[in-house]
Formats: structure tokens, C-alpha cells, sequence
């Protein structure tokens, strides 16, 4: 009798924890960067503690470019919220401040690389200008990016696609965009400290 009854007891499958692929890829992805940025802010270190480091003053436009970019966090927040509310007019508008204020940060840190030609700081040279022009050259790559999941969160959200009961690509963009301006805050912070 008690082997009968130990067959009719179904063994429920244990509960596997899952996740979205694309957020899983994303993760992943972010996790590469870091990893790149550690790197180079060690090698950065090490190459500077050699001595033959030449010193020079962040232009200023890099600290006006920094708040434009802390302003496009604001307005990527603001599109998330206008998501959760299914308030798509706000939300097309916040994401498209946000893309401007993207692009408007781009157009600042060449702004900066010039300031930089024009102080005698070169790529090609004195190892702390190849850094500084590395560390925001690969940020500026990866603003680049973010740009481009940004059109693509953009288009959705004109084609009414984003919602709150649709926030898989605005999570994912939202994700995106405010890492990449904690990265720039940081590699600020950063050559700020150690230049």
C-alpha cells in the first residue's frame, strides 16, 4: 500500500529562474565594459606612475559636456515614467530630448578634442594625452551606441509600441543610457583626479 501510494505522488518540477535573453545580452555586454574601462584605468595608473607624464587642465567644456549628459539621464527617467503612465506624448517628447541632449554631448567632447589640439595635447605623443583621448574616444563609441537603441526606442515609441504594458525596449534603452552616463562620470571623476 505504501508503495502504491508513493507512485501516485507527482513530483512537481522545481521552479527555474528565467530571464529575458536580449536584458541577459545586455548585462552581459555591460559587464565587457566595465571590464574594458578597469583595464585601461589600470594600465592608466601604471603608465602614469612611470613618470614622463605630461600635466594639463581639462577644458572646460568637458564639465559643461558632463551636465549635458547628467541632463539626458534626467530626460531617459522622464520617458520611462511617461511609459509606466501610458502618457505617449510626454514620453516621445522626453525621448527625443534625450537623443538631442546625446547628440549635443557628442558634438561637446569633439569640441573638447579640439581644445585639447589647441593646448598642445595630441593623440599621438606624451602617453596622458593618448590616454585621455582613448578614454573618451571609447566612451564617445559607446555614446554612439546608445544612440542607436535610442532610435530604435524612439521609433517605437512614435509607432505606439512602448506602454506600460510593453516596457521591455525602454527598460532595456533606460538600462543602456543611464550606465553609460554613470561610466562618463566616473572616467571624469577619474582623469580629473589623475591627470
Amino acid at each position: 500500500m505504501e508503495n502504491v501510494q508513493q507512485l501516485n505522488i507527482k513530483e512537481e518540477p522545481e521552479e527555474t529562474l528565467s530571464m529575458d535573453p536580449v536584458k541577459f545580452i545586455l548585462w552581459l555586454f555591460l559587464v565587457t565594459i566595465v571590464m574594458l574601462f578597469a583595464s585601461q584605468s589600470s594600465a592608466y595608473l601604471v603608465r602614469r606612475a612611470e613618470g614622463n607624464w605630461l600635466e594639463f587642465q581639462m577644458p572646460t567644456i568637458f564639465w559643461y559636456s558632463t551636465g549635458v549628459l547628467l541632463l539626458s539621464s534626467v530626460s531617459m527617467h522622464w520617458a520611462y515614467i511617461m511609459a509606466k503612465k501610458d502618457q505617449f506624448n510626454q514620453l516621445k517628447l522626453a525621448i527625443s530630448i534625450t537623443f538631442a541632449l546625446g547628440l549635443i554631448f557628442l558634438a561637446m567632447q569633439f569640441e573638447g578634442w579640439k581644445n585639447l589640439v589647441d593646448m598642445n595635447v595630441y593623440f599621438v605623443g606624451n602617453p596622458s594625452g593618448s590616454f585621455f583621448y582613448v578614454f573618451t574616444g571609447l566612451h564617445g563609441f559607446h555614446i554612439i551606441s546608445g544612440l542607436l537603441v535610442l532610435i530604435f526606442a524612439m521609433i517605437a515609441a512614435f509607432r505606439l509600441k512602448v506602454s506600460a504594458k510593453n516596457m521591455r525596449q525602454i527598460q532595456i534603452c533606460v538600462t543602456y543610457w543611464h550606465f553609460l552616463d554613470l561610466l562618463w562620470v566616473y572616467l571624469f571623476v577619474f582623469l580629473l583626479t589623475f591627470n
